[in-house]
This record gives C-alpha cells, sequence and structure tokens, in this order.
C-alpha cells in the first residue's frame, strides 16, 4: 500500500505541481518505477480497488500495464497471465458504463487483447473470453469495445493470425446485428465504430456486393444517417466499403434516392455536417464507378443532380464544394479521354453532360467568389480568404479539364457573357475578378487549342481602369488588378499578336506595380508582354513609358526579384533597339537614378546624416538597389537575341560612366557597410561576365581594391568572391599570371585565413571559407603551369589550410574544402602522368609532389577525422575520392624521379598516423590495430584502379567522372560508408 501511496502522489505531483522541477523530479520516478516487477502489481491493483481514486491515476496504471504487456508478456507465467487476465476484465466491467472514462476503457481493453494474444491458440482463447462475457447486459459495452480495438490490436502486434481472426467474423457480425434490435443512441455509436473496424480488418471480403446491400447490418447504417448522433459514423463506414469492395458502388447507386432525401432535408435546415457527409458518400460512389455515371441512367443522374446542388449550396466556407472536386474531375476526365471509336454513344454522353457542366461551372464560378466582407473593404488592402485561395487552387484540375470537353471555344464564351461589359450597368468587379482568375487556370489548354480567340474584352477591362482619373487600385480592386495581370501575363504572346498601343497596358502595369498586393503580378506580365512585343514597345510613346516606369521604380521599392523582372524587361527592349545613339541614351537614363542614389551616398557630407539612423539607411538601401539595378541592366544586356547588334558599344557606354562610380564607392569609407560591399561586389561580378573583355586594362586596379578592401574588412567574403570572377574569366592570361599571385597571396597571408587552424575556427566563419576554397580552386584550375608552379609556397599553405576546413560542421564549407584539395590532386596526378609519357621535368609536377609530401600526412588524418560525427555520411564519397587520389599519386611516384620524396610508404604511414591520433574513445577497444590495415590495403587497389582509368581517358584533368571507378573504389567508399554509420553518434559523446 505504501508504494501505491507514492505512485498516487508522483502522479498527482507529475499533472498539477506548478514547479517545473517537481514535475520532472516525479517523472524520474515514475518512469524508473514503470522497470520494476513490483508494477504489475501495483498497477492491477489500482485498476481492480474499490477505494474511489482519480481518474488521472486510473488512466496512468492501465498505461502503465499496456506498456508493460507489450514488452514484457510474453515472459509471464501462465498463471500470472490467467491472474492478470481477470484482474483486467474485472476493471473493464467496472469502467465499461461510466462515460467520463472512456477512454480508461479503451486502455484497459487495449491491454487486455494484446495479454490474450500472447497464449497459444490467442484468437479462440479471446473469442471464448467473450462469449462468456455477453450474456450480462452491462458486459456488452467491453465486449464492443474489445471487438473494435481487436483488429488494430492483431494488425500492430500479431499480422499472422489475421486470418484466424476474420473466420470468426460471422459470430461478430450476429452479435453486431443482435445489439441493433434495442440499441439506444450511445449504443448506436459503439456499434458503428466496431463495424468500422471490422470492415477495414477486410470482414465483408467473401461476400458478394449484391448480397450485401440487403445485409441487415448495411440497412441498420442507412438508417443510422438519419440520426444525428451517428450521422458521421455511418458515413464513415460506407466510404469505408465503398474503397474496399469493387462491385459495391454499382450497387449503392440505387441508393441515391435515399441519400437525396436525407440530403434535401439537410438542406432545408441548412445542416452542413450532413450535406457534407452525403456529399463525401456520393462522390465517393461517382468516384468508384465512373463508367456507371457516364452511361448516365436515372440514379446516375440523380447523384449528378445532388453533387450539383452541394456546389451550389451558399455555404460560408468552401468545405462542401470542395468535397465533390474530385469526384467532378473523374467525371469530367474519363468523358475527355472516352474513344470516340469504341463509344457508340460518345454523341449522346456530350448531349446529356454538357448541360450539366456548363452549370456546373456557373455554381462553380459563384462559390469562387470573395465574400462581401473582402469585397465592400475599399480602404485596407486585404487578401483572399485562406480558404478561397486554396478552394481556387484545387479547382485548376478541373477547370482545365470542363474546358477540354467544352471546348476554348464555349468556354471562353461562358466567361465573358452576362452583359457585365455593358457601358450601360455598374461593372460587377467581384464576378470580373472570378472569371479572369478561372481564365488564368485554364490558359495552357485555351492556348495549345485556339490560337485565335478574342481576348479584346480583357484589354477593354483594362481601358475602363485606366482611363479613370489617377486611378489607383485600392482595397478589393487590388484582387480584381491582380487577377488581370495574370490574364495578360499568361495570355501575353496572344494579345501582344494584335495589339497596336501598348500605353494602357503599361499605365495598367505601373499602377499595379505600385500596391504590394499585385506587384508581382504586375511585374511578371510586364516581363512576358515587352518579351513578346518587342516590336511594338520600339514605337517612341511606348519608350517613354518605359522611361516613366523607370522613374516608379524609386517610389515603388519592389521586391528584388520583381524589380529584376522590371529592369530586365526594359533591358531587354532597349537592347534590341536599332538605332545605337537612341540605345545608349536611353540605357543611360534607365541607369542614371541608380548612378544618382549612389553618388548621394559618396559625395555627401554624411556626419549629420549617421546622427540620424534612419536617413543614413534609406541612402545606404538606395544605393544598394541602385547596385543592384546596375548589375541587372549588365546581365541582361548580354542575354539580348544575337539580332541586336553593336552590344559592345552600349556595354562599353555604360562601362565608362560605372567604372568611375566604382572606384570612388572602393575608395569611400561606405565599404565597411556589408549589405552595400555585397551589392557592389554582386553587380561588378555581372559586369565582368558581360562585359569582362573590356575590363583587361582594368585588371590591376579592380584586383588591387578588391584586396585592400578585404584587408580591412576581412568579414566581407564578397571580396574574394569577386575576384574568383575575375580569375575565372582572365586567369588563362599569362601575362597577369604575377597579378594573379600577388592577390592569391593577399587573401592567403590575410589574418582571418591564416586564422582557420581548428574546425571551430571554420564553423564561425563558413561563408570565407568557403569563398577561399572556392577561389584556391579556380585559380589552381584555371591559371597557366607556370603561374600554378610559382605559387607553390601559397598554394601549400592554401591546401593545408583545406585540410583543416574539411572537418568543420558546416556542410558547405567542409564540401568546398574538399572540392579544392580533390581537384590539387586531380591536376598532380596528371602532370606526374604527363611527365613520365612525355619525359619531361615541368616545375609544377615538382611544386605538386612537394606539396603533398609536405602536406599528406595532415589530409590524411584531418580527412579521417572527417568521417566522424552525425553529420559525416555526407562527406563519404569527397572523403573516399581524396584518398584514392592521394593513394594514386602515392603509387604513381614510385615510377619517377621523386620516388625519394613521395611514394607508397608515405600514405602507409599517414593512414596509420591517422588511425592512431583519433582518441581512444572514438574506437572500440582493439579496432585501430586492424583498421588502418585493412584501409591501407583497400587504398592499394583503389590507387591502381585511378592510375589505370586516367591512362585509359588520358591525363587532360578534365574528365570529371573518374572516382570510384574498380572494385578497389568501390571497395574503398563502401568502406568509409560502414565506418561512418558505425561511428556516426560517437563524436557527440565524446564533445
Amino acid at each position: 500500500m505504501e508504494l501505491q501511496r507514492e505512485v498516487a502522489e508522483a502522479v498527482h505531483v507529475l499533472n498539477h505541481d506548478t514547479e517545473s522541477c517537481n514535475r520532472v523530479s516525479a517523472n524520474q520516478w515514475l518512469l524508473h518505477f514503470q522497470q520494476t516487477d513490483a508494477a504489475w502489481e501495483v498497477a492491477t491493483s489500482i485498476l481492480t480497488s474499490s477505494t474511489s481514486t482519480s481518474l488521472e491515476l486510473y488512466f496512468f496504471a492501465a498505461q502503465l500495464l499496456k506498456r508493460k504487456i507489450q514488452n514484457e508478456g510474453h515472459c509471464l507465467h501462465p498463471e500470472a497471465k490467467e491472474s492478470l487476465v481477470n484482474a483486467l476484465l474485472l476493471a473493464a466491467k467496472t469502467f465499461a458504463l461510466a462515460a467520463s472514462s472512456s477512454q480508461l476503457l479503451t486502455q484497459i481493453c487495449l491491454s487486455l487483447s494484446t495479454l490474450i494474444l500472447h497464449a497459444p491458440d490467442p484468437i479462440d482463447k479471446l473469442f471464448y473470453t467473450l462469449q462468456n462475457l455477453q450474456p450480462h447486459p452491462t458486459n456488452v459495452v467491453v465486449v464492443l469495445e474489445m471487438l473494435t480495438l481487436l483488429p488494430e490490436v492483431v494488425e500492430d502486434e500479431c499480422a499472422q493470425t489475421k486470418p484466424q481472426l476474420l473466420s470468426h467474423t460471422s459470430e461478430v457480425l450476429n452479435f453486431l446485428l443482435h445489439q441493433t434490435f434495442d440499441a439506444v443512441h450511445q449504443r448506436t455509436a459503439k456499434i458503428l465504430r466496431c463495424l468500422l473496424s471490422w470492415v477495414r480488418a477486410g470482414c465483408f471480403s467473401d461476400i458478394l456486393p449484391a448480397s450485401l446491400l440487403d445485409h441487415p447490418l448495411l440497412n441498420f447504417v442507412f438508417n443510422s444517417l438519419l440520426v444525428s448522433s451517428s450521422f458521421d459514423l455511418a458515413i464513415e463506414v460506407l466510404i469505408e466499403l465503398i474503397g474496399r469492395h469493387e462491385g459495391l458502388p454499382q450497387v449503392l447507386i440505387c441508393k441515391v434516392g435515399f441519400l437525396k432525401e436525407v440530403l434535401a432535408r439537410a438542406f432545408s435546415g441548412r445542416d452542413e455536417r450532413v450535406i457534407i457527409g452525403i456529399a463525401c458518400l456520393m462522390s465517393e460512389i461517382g468516384q468508384a464507378a465512373p463508367s456507371l455515371i457516364i452511361e448516365a441512367h436515372s440514379e446516375a443522374l440523380m447523384l449528378v443532380d445532388a453533387l450539383l446542388s452541394c456546389v451550389s449550396f451558399p455555404s460560408q466556407d468552401w468545405e462542401i464544394a470542395d468535397s465533390t472536386l474530385q469526384f467532378w474531375c473523374s467525371l469530367a476526365s474519363n468523358i475527355v479521354r472516352m474513344d470516340v471509336g469504341i463509344t457508340e454513344n460518345s454523341k449522346h454522353v456530350e448531349d446529356v453532360f454538357s448541360p450539366v457542366f456548363l452549370a456546373l461551372f456557373d455554381a462553380l464560378l459563384m462559390r469562387s467568389q470573395v465574400d462581401d466582407s473582402t469585397y465592400t473593404c475599399e480602404t485596407a488592402t486585404r487578401d483572399l480568404p485562406d480558404g478561397l485561395a486554396q478552394f481556387r487552387l484545387n479547382l485548376v484540375e478541373l477547370l482545365v479539364d470542363i474546358c477540354q470537353f467544352l471546348k476554348p471555344a464555349v468556354f471562353l464564351q461562358k466567361i465573358f457573357s452576362g452583359g457585365w461589359l455593358s457601358s450601360n450597368s455598374q461593372i460587377p468587379w467581384k464576378e470580373v475578378e472570378t472569371r479572369m482568375s478561372a481564365l488564368t487556370m485554364v490558359a495552357d489548354v485555351v492556348l495549345l487549342e485556339s490560337q485565335t480567340c478574342d481576348l479584346s474584352m480583357v484589354l477593354h477591362l483594362v481601358t475602363i481602369l485606366c482611363d479613370r482619373a489617377s486611378y489607383e487600385p485600392k482595397g478589393f480592386m487590388c484582387i480584381v488588378h491582380r487577377s488581370l495581370a495574370d490574364v495578360i501575363g499568361s495570355y501575353s504572346k496572344l494579345i501582344s499578336s494584335y495589339i497596336t498601343n501598348a500605353r494602357p497596358l503599361l499605365i495598367f502595369f505601373a499602377a499595379g506595380m505600385s500596391e504590394p498586393l499585385c506587384s508581382h503580378a504586375c511585374a511578371t506580365a510586364f516581363r512576358k508582354f515587352c518579351e513578346d512585343a518587342t516590336t511594338l514597345m520600339h514605337k517612341a510613346s511606348s519608350l517613354e513609358m518605359l522611361m516613366w516606369i523607370t522613374e516608379g521604380l524609386e517610389k515603388w521599392h519592389l521586391p528584388l526579384e520583381d524589380e529584376e523582372d522590371v529592369i530586365g524587361a526594359i533591358t531587354l527592349i532597349l537592347g534590341c533597339l536599332p538605332n545605337m545613339e537612341l540605345r545608349n541614351n536611353l540605357l543611360l537614363k534607365l541607369i542614371a537614378p541608380s548612378f544618382g542614389s549612389i553618388d548621394k551616398l559618396i559625395v555627401g557630407d554624411h556626419d549629420h546624416s549617421r546622427q540620424l539612423p534612419g536617413a543614413y539607411t534609406l541612402l545606404v538601401n538606395s544605393a544598394t538597389r541602385g547596385f543592384f539595378r546596375i548589375g541587372m541592366v549588365f546581365n541582361n544586356l548580354v542575354t539580348t537575341p544575337s539580332t541586336c547588334h553593336d552590344i559592345d558599344n552600349s556595354l562599353i557606354v555604360i562601362l565608362e560612366s560605372f567604372w568611375p562610380l566604382l572606384e570612388k564607392f572602393f575608395r569611400s569609407e561606405h565599404i565597411e557597410n556589408t549589405s552595400l560591399s555585397m551589392s557592389a561586389c554582386r553587380a561588378l561580378s555581372q559586369t565582368i561576365k558581360s562585359a569582362g573583355h573590356h575590363f583587361v586594362t582594368l585588371l590591376p586596379k579592380l584586383l588591387d581594391y578588391l584586396s585592400t578592401s578585404f584587408a580591412s574588412f576581412q568579414t566581407h567574403e564578397c571580396y574574394i568572391k569577386t575576384a574568383t570572377v575575375i580569375i575565372e574569366e582572365f586567369g588563362n592570361k599569362e601575362e597577369y599570371g604575377p597579378l594573379f599571385i600577388s592577390t592569391l597571396e593577399r587573401f592567403t597571408n590575410a589574418s582571418s585565413i591564416m586564422a582557420l587552424n581548428s574546425s571551430y575556427v571554420c564553423d564561425q566563419e563558413p561563408d570565407l571559407v568557403e569563398a577561399y576554397c572556392n577561389f584556391t580552386l579556380i585559380f589552381l584550375h584555371n591559371s597557366p603551369k607556370e603561374v600554378v608552379a610559382s605559387s607553390g609556397q601559397l598554394l601549400e599553405v592554401s591546401f593545408q589550410k583545406a585540410a583543416i576546413c574539411c572537418t568543420a560542421m558546416h556542410r558547405g564549407a567542409a564540401l568546398a574544402a574538399m572540392s579544392y584539395m580533390s581537384c590539387f590532386l586531380e591536376l598532380s596526378l596528371g602532370w606526374l602522368l604527363e611527365s613520365v609519357t612525355c619525359n619531361s621535368e615541368a616545375l609544377v609536377t615538382s611544386m605538386a609532389v612537394h606539396v603533398i609530401s609536405q602536406s599528406g600526412e595532415g589530409v590524411v588524418s584531418n580527412v579521417v577525422y572527417a568521417l566522424l560525427g552525425v553529420s559525416a555520411m555526407s562527406r563519404v564519397h569527397k572523403s573516399a575520392t581524396i584518398l584514392q587520389q592521394l593513394a594514386a599519386v602515392c603509387r604513381f611516384s614510385e615510377k619517377t624521379k621523386w620516388k625519394s620524396v613521395l611514394c607508397w610508404n608515405s600514405i602507409h604511414g599517414w593512414v596509420h598516423a591517422a588511425v592512431r591520433s583519433l582518441p581512444g574513445e572514438y574506437l572500440r577497444q582493439g579496432e585501430a590495430e586492424c583498421l588502418a590495415g585493412v584501409w591501407v590495403k583497400v587504398l592499394d587497389d583503389a590507387g591502381v584502379d585511378y592510375i589505370e582509368s586516367r591512362s585509359i581517358e588520358g591525363g587532360d584533368g578534365n574528365n570529371n567522372n573518374k572516382h570510384m571507378k574498380g572494385k578497389g573504389g568501390r571497395m574503398l567508399k563502401s568502406l568509409f560508408r560502414k565506418f561512418v554509420d558505425t561511428h556516426r553518434n560517437i563524436a557527440a559523446t565524446c564533445s
């Protein structure tokens, strides 16, 4: 009794104490208690106690027994099992009729079922137990609960006994049928829940659908649809039956009349719960028997009509209409894909269902409209309600099928019907917005099947809006504006083919860009229209409007992705202008505001501004956006169509204005601002990629600015990234080799790079590690051999830093370091192969051998260390590649004059040293002794495989698919993967 009292006290503390430390302590005590043998007796005693006890204590005891039975029940002696079964039966009877303890009864019955299933012949024993319980009325509740849970428990605990379970189906169904004769509402729900459980188990699998329809239990289920408390469960049972019995829907179709009567009563009483239930059930019947619906018998048409009325029902949300969409999709797609040659009555089907889908389309348009609160909101900008937005997303597939069935011409006629564009009446914008949304959804079908459709009404709407004095889309009109913009963007190619005046459209786009809710749609549509209407946009009036839009960008503050669309589209139009002078003038006018915002920041006296942080921030943001726009102009100029001539001239004109401004920036104090530096470097990188050959004479100054700026602000890795772009563009120019070496030296000797001496430091600056490793990789890959050979000392330092960085937890930093190391080893092997095949003694080969011999031990040690920890699996391939390459270099060096410096014994010693250097707790006892030997053997085979594949494919180092070839290479990777898998959690416990 004392232990039982302690358990009760701990449960009370766990559930009610206000001090978290007390709750934690109680939880730990209870967890420990559950592992003890005494827990069996205490939990059983609590459940069978006649003393009044709290429900939460009963519940704890029931859950405890359930867990112990699941984990240890098979270990109980037969006498103990029998005693526990009797105790649980007693507890189940005790709590059977208490409404507040239904969850407790479930837990007890789960324990009882699981316990009996551990016995020999468990199913027969369990049903014997249930038969003995049945005569007493109180016990019926227990039997129902046990039978409800039994299929689930069998599935989870003892699946092999399922056939034996189903052999008792007739007993269960007879028992349930007997209970239906005098079932009260509460008992009805329990019967249905039990039946649902057995339906899921497959209890009706051997009964023919026609026979099933006459089964008394099925009649009971249908009658339960008339009772509110059992309606949901009855629907669930019927839907489950439809899903499990292929022929049942064809039989259930005759019940549609009954279901329609239930639906009619629900409509009149506005009972949405019943409406959605019947809608779901009818949809399931229709989806399961599409051919039956297409045959259009009276019951099928009755079902279609009922579901059509569900779509039309004016609900507060969209759940009812949404529940029918899959049925309509299934029906429409089956009709659309119907083989006309085989289906003799295809014309009849079309005649029957055309009015149906026209009516459905009308109903869907009505249900897709915004609610009154959104429509009448004239000041605040409110987006579509989440439910409506999701409903429209779900509509897309159905509207596409409807459009295919009705044909685009009829669909468009329906969209624009109703006389809502008559000048004599006020335009119903709520209806317009819905129809424009639907028109966008079917754009692909319309454009594919009808290239001549008339969208003049869309342009008429645009004209109506833009003819208003000082039109600005506010409130609901923002949503209308967005839907119109989506239509124009989707049909831009078609619209651009017959429009002669772009001014109304450009005014429309500009008005939409000024409002956040519709700015993205308008920017996207503007870009598409400019791409499709280049000739029209070259008119003087259109160019004037483009410059006006450019001025508007300063006040609209579009998201960068939208501004990229706008700037890119304008640049495309201007870049294709045949008049070079006009093109250059307009391009300069396009970026003049950007130049101005940058210049204003650089040359202004900001001592006063810095005292007002808000004002200075605005200047910085404006300059940052200016750099972004300039980069976009350069980026889009080089992507203009090949028919546009003299683009180089335009690039030079812009560059002549941009370079002095860029110089001013690099000399200013503003380079300390991270966002400014990043945007300037991004613009510079895009400029170099676009007009690279014009930068040749500027390279010394440019690299000096970048390396000096990095030396001053070493957290700004953007300077290294930009230098990487320069090396990528010009690295092959040998005359600039000393300049590139000098840049590498300044980056490598920077204090932030020299400080990369541990994985911890690397994880503090992962972006810097990635930028530096990528720079060295590009330098190594793009530079002439003579330049690389002259950089030996710097490359040795960078190679050693990369070896350290590959142990970083940050995945990007580690993989960037590994990529650089792999590139170095790849090229080194190529140079070695070349030295033998060409009988040459290149300086670059000597340099590579020296670097590897000096750094090899650190490389192996760090790569092995990188294979430990939770994130190591992502590094297996790179690690195996590096060590395979290193093994190949060491093995091949023995054939060269450098064998005294680098040979197979080198890597043999490095591997043994690396394994020995691992902390003892990282390896199992005795693992270190055998691990190194196995790895060396596999590395030898992998290295030979690598050399053979390189020799066959050539030693140019440009083939990237050599890794892991041959049995040795694959074995090495498999070995590393297994090592990582068995050591993945060790590092975390040791740290």
